[in-house]
C-alpha cells in the first residue's frame, strides 16, 4: 500500500479549509484516510498551519510521499523530515 500525505478539502464554497492526512494513494481526495496529521486554514489572516511533527516524521520515515502542496506546508513550518534507515543499509556500514 503506497501512502501519500496530502490535503483533504473541507469547508464551504469560497471558504476552503484543509486537513493534512495520510491516506492510500488510490483513495479519492476527500475520501477515506488513515490519520489526520494537521490542518491548514488559508482564509485566516494570517494563514494558519498546524501540523503534528512527530506523526509526520513517523509516516515519512515509513515511506509515505508528500504531495507538492503538503511539502510546501512542511517547509512553512520548517520541519526537517528524514527517512528511516533500512536495516540492510545499516549492516553494510
Amino acid at each position: 500500500m503506497a501512502v501519500h500525505i496530502r490535503l483533504q478539502r473541507k469547508g464551504n464554497t469560497h471558504r476552503p479549509f484543509y486537513h493534512l492526512v495520510a491516506t492510500d494513494h488510490r483513495n479519492p481526495r476527500d475520501g477515506r484516510f488513515i490519520e489526520k496529521l494537521g490542518y491548514y486554514d488559508p482564509m485566516a489572516n494570517p494563514s494558519v498551519v498546524e501540523l503534528k511533527e512527530d506523526r509526520l516524521q513517523h509516516w515519512f520515515g515509513q515511506g509515505a510521499q508528500l504531495t507538492k502542496a503538503a511539502e510546501k506546508l512542511v517547509k512553512i513550518k520548517k520541519f526537517n523530515l528524514e527517512r528511516n534507515k533500512t536495516q540492510a543499509a545499516a549492516k553494510s556500514n
